[in-house]
């Protein structure tokens, strides 16, 4: 059983592989509170690449990302690593 903390974790893991040999200019350890856009200069396909990654790290396909990618019918401008944790542990349960 994933408990949140442990989702975090494997959040914060799979984001610092995706980003490993990028040059975001961002300098410090990805945490809760960073930024997938603004932090770590994440683009559309980027963010299509991460949900492919969450889902094979996690063993469940079909989660329903558009929760916290888009809000009023647009997408979001800015997604935190707290958030994306919050919603993979609501629905990894």
């Amino acid at each position: 059983m994933l408990d949140n903390e442990k989702i975090l974790q494997e959040t914060i893991a799979i984001l610092s592989e995706m980003t490993a040999d990028w040059d975001t200019g961002f300098s410090g350890g990805i945490g809760p509170q960073t930024g997938i856009i603004a932090d770590l200069a994440f683009e559309s396909i980027d963010v299509v690449q991460l949900v492919g990654a969450i889902e094979e790290r996690f063993g469940k396909r079909g989660l329903p990302f558009e929760e916290i990618l888009i809000k009023d019918g647009n997408y979001v401008d800015e997604i935190k690593v707290s958030e994306i944790a919050d919603f993979l542990a609501k629905h990894l349960k």
